[in-house]
């Protein structure tokens, strides 16, 4: 290998690694643009104590507030909300949404 071949392999190794990271920042810009919809719709579509709320529940648990916020979203898209969502209304979705936990009892035989 000369070091023509070396020069070569080089710079097409840079420009890939280049390629590579204008996407990433491509995607990066596109996430940053989808979640500034998805905070513009929920603003106009939830009172500030909702938002609190749900933003209190992102804190312990971000996927299931990520479900809440496309559920609210897409309800506000396809226009079936006619008000803003009170504080009330949230912790009454969250209640449908949230699976009932199962109790279990547990007992000593013998």
């Amino acid at each position: 290998m000369g070091d023509d071949e070396l020069a070569e392999i080089r710079r097409q190794r840079m420009m890939q690694m280049q390629q590579q990271q204008m996407a990433e920042q491509d995607q990066i810009q596109r996430q940053q643009q989808q979640q500034a919809q998805i905070q513009s719709v929920l603003m106009q579509s939830m009172e500030p104590e909702a938002r609190e709320r749900l933003n209190t529940i992102r804190l312990t648990k971000p996927e299931f507030a990520s479900s809440v916020e496309q559920q609210i979203v897409s309800l506000a898209q396809s226009g079936r909300l006619r008000q803003k969502i009170t504080d009330e209304q949230l912790r009454q979705l969250l209640t449908q949404i949230v699976p009932q936990k199962k109790e279990f009892n547990i007992r000593r035989v013998g």
